[in-house]
């Protein structure tokens, strides 16, 4: 068993500078807090099937995490699912639309799933990640906006 989490969020820069922002996953440190590293592989730009590799400190752990692109629609959506072993992994995406003024909506998600053990994590990390996914939503946007 797992669950989603989900925030939502209005950005004032335009579609294409919000999405080629996030599609280059190494930019994740500057709004995620867990993420203490990343690189991507290969070298070039995102494609479908770039491997994004990071070192996440969550509850007091340190894990490596392996997420791999699997969709990605220019200025629409970018999904991705984790590839690595790890006890609860996550699948995700963002969806990105222009608004009237010319920023964008983003609405960012992951499903969390437990493994082993991880089935007995899972609800708390879904707990967890539930109360700070606005928050995460907005530092995506203070993050995108900074840039």
């Amino acid at each position: 068993m797992g669950g989603r989490f989900e925030g939502t969020v209005d950005i004032d820069r335009p579609v294409e500078e919000v999405f080629a922002y996030l599609a280059d996953g190494r930019n994740d440190p500057e709004f995620s807090p867990r993420v203490l590293a990343i690189t991507k592989r290969p070298d070039g730009p995102t494609a479908v099937g770039t491997v994004f590799a990071s070192t996440v400190k969550d509850a007091g752990m340190k894990t490596r995490r392996e997420f791999r692109i699997t969709v990605l629609e220019p200025s629409g959506r970018i999904r991705w699912t984790e590839i690595s072993k790890n006890l609860v992994t996550a699948a995700g995406g963002y969806d990105l639309a222009a608004t009237p003024a010319g920023g964008t909506r983003l609405r960012v998600f992951n499903d969390l799933q437990g493994h082993g053990l991880g089935k007995l994590l899972v609800g708390f990390a879904v707990s967890a990640a539930r109360k700070d996914a606005d928050a995460f939503a907005r530092r995506i946007k203070a993050a995108v906006e900074a840039s």
